[in-house]
């Protein structure tokens, strides 16, 4: 038996979860470099073993040091026991099981899904999967106002998306808005409740659904509850609405009690494991999508709060409005957020820190980039993949093209900024996911990290990218009218090195679309294997240029040039 084969599984999302009625989704991961194929052999938990139907794992791709392979399962008693054959192409082989590898097929034990619940991961909003996702400042955004705001969505749907997520807009004595005085009003500098509803239902006239951003990690020290605390101390009412250390309280030179970041005294962290202080913050939710119609929420620090406040969160407004969108603000790998029981997705900054090295920076090249994707893919279900929020950019970050400007290989890599960020947009709305565009990327903003990522849009068109604009609008538009670019499955095809080259495939059954990424200064003529039998000729959706496709699949591709076949 070989020794040295790592292989990993656990019978638990995200290697075993339900993805419908009696159908169990597996993912094994397995030593690179070896060419291991893999087996699961599988069968109702309560059948005599050595009644269990194998199958073939489908090899998604390699991950760097691991590999992944997949297998969809179907049993209908929802029941499941089953175990892995792997082997190498000398014939060497191990069962693996949840008691190890062995040569011993019992030995190693069998995995066991004790049952296949309806899975809360399932349950997206129908609209999720088709959405295209626009961020807005609104303190930034024409006038700085909801009914500003309001007069833009025809513009917004010229451009076409559907979504709107609009940082925080309660009252606050910040220009951010992220340490919340009124969680029940709109703060006076944007408008009133009026205008907010008004927001909704114009967005809603245009096909537009409008997310909304709350923060329950903490409040800001104007909050009526944390005022209280600092008139009344130990004999307030509200004291184990947060983390107080000691009384009286001081927010001078330090703090004495707990707060967002370091030692933050206007931004008190919020105790959500007082019963008071949840109910609060739950009713605040459901009061604003009573009332105003929006369609999600963002939520802020999501994973500084205690995950049973969330899964409470998720449950009690899911009951009364299952088609809200809910997404968590973690700043990392969100996995443990994301099992079906507290949010959708997440902002996958994650995913967008792989972009800005491969895109932007030219630090990596379409290897490692692959191995990324495939990584970051295998530690999400395929709901919470779907429901991810896949940014260039956002009100926290650089803006992508002067990240471009300031990274790129060659004297003249601020000469190709723009190409480079054009690509970036290429990949973020073919990849799977929800593509979140930050306000002003479409027509060439720019700006380091905040404050200046958070200038004003840029409204006169003579001081407008018009290139990018179409771009955005071109790409939109194709994504819309390919249902595989939004709900296909993600395929490496091939990387090249040496090129700078990598293609991947969206695929929904027979149906797959090619797609083609040249992140270089030269063109290339690429001899590829076929990804598809049954057209024997293929057609640049962009350019409309076809391209013969036999035995073997040649292309053209343009300096920093990309290509959608199909």
């Amino acid at each position: 038996m070989p020794h040295t084969w790592f292989l990993y599984h656990t019978s638990e999302d995200p290697f075993a979860y339900p993805v419908g009625t009696g159908i169990l989704k597996l993912r094994l991961f397995t030593q690179a470099g070896q060419q291991l194929s893999c087996t699961v052999i599988y069968s109702d938990r309560y059948d005599s073993p050595g009644h269990e139907v194998p199958l073939q794992m489908e090899r998604i791709g390699s991950a760097g040091v691991y590999e992944i392979h997949e297998a969809v399962i179907e049993n209908p008693t929802k029941k499941c026991r089953y175990l892995f054959h792997v082997t190498n192409p000398a014939g060497e082989y191990v069962w693996y099981g949840e008691r190890g590898a062995s040569e011993n097929r019992e030995r190693a034990g069998s995995f066991q899904y004790a049952y296949l619940h309806h899975s809360e991961a399932l349950k997206l909003p129908s609209w999720s999967m088709d959405a295209v996702t626009y961020q807005i400042y609104p303190s930034s955004y024409n006038e700085g106002t909801l009914q500003g705001i309001s007069d833009k969505m025809p513009y917004l749907q010229q451009l076409g998306v559907n979504v709107v997520y609009m940082t925080p807009v309660f009252e606050s004595p910040s220009e951010h808005k992220y340490n919340t005085s009124d969680y029940y009003k709109v703060d006076p500098v944007f408008g009133d409740m009026e205008g907010l509803k008004a927001l909704v239902s114009q967005a809603h006239r245009h096909g537009i659904k409008v997310i909304l951003d709350a923060v329950f990690n903490h409040s800001g020290d104007r909050f009526f509850a944390f005022k209280d605390v600092l008139a009344k101390g130990e004999l307030s009412p509200y004291k184990d609405w947060f983390f107080i250390h000691s009384f009286p309280v001081t927010q001078t030179p330090v703090p004495n009690y707990e707060t967002f970041a370091k030692a933050e005294a206007h931004m008190p962290k919020l105790n959500m494991d007082n019963p008071d202080t949840a109910n609060y913050m739950i009713e605040v939710a459901k009061y604003w999508v009573r009332e105003t119609g929006i369609d999600g929420w963002r939520l802020d620090v999501a994973n500084e709060v205690n995950p049973r406040f969330w899964s409470r969160f998720r449950q009690e407004l899911k009951s009364e409005y299952p088609e809200i969108l809910l997404i968590g603000e973690i700043m990392h790998a969100s996995g443990p957020w994301l099992r079906g029981d507290q949010f959708d997705g997440g902002m996958n900054y994650v995913l967008r820190d792989a972009v800005l090295e491969f895109f932007a920076e030219q630090s990596t090249g379409p290897i490692r980039f692959m191995e990324q994707l495939l990584h970051q893919e295998a530690l999400y279900n395929d709901q919470a993949n779907s429901a991810m929020f896949q940014l260039l950019g956002s009100h926290d970050t650089l803006r992508f093209l002067t990240a471009c400007k300031e990274g790129g290989r060659g004297w003249d890599h601020v000469s190709t900024a723009v190409e480079r960020m054009m690509l970036a947009v290429f990949f973020q709305m073919t990849y799977i996911g929800i593509p979140m565009i930050y306000y002003g990327d479409e027509v060439g903003m720019e700006g380091a990290t905040d404050p200046h990522c958070r200038k004003a849009m840029i409204w006169q068109e003579q001081a407008q990218n018009a290139v990018l604009h179409k771009w955005y609008q071109q790409l939109i538009s194709l994504r819309k009218s390919h249902e595989v670019l939004r709900k296909g499955s993600f395929r490496p095809w091939f990387t090249d090195e040496v090129r700078n080259v990598f293609g991947y495939i969206r695929g929904v059954e027979h149906e797959k679309i090619g797609l083609i990424i040249n992140n270089s200064p030269n063109p290339y003529q690429l001899e590829l294997s076929p990804y598809r039998a049954d057209k024997n000729e293929l057609t640049d959706l962009l350019s409309g240029a076809t391209f013969k496709n036999n035995n073997k699949l040649t292309v053209s591709i343009e300096p920093f040039g990309c290509l959608m076949l199909y």
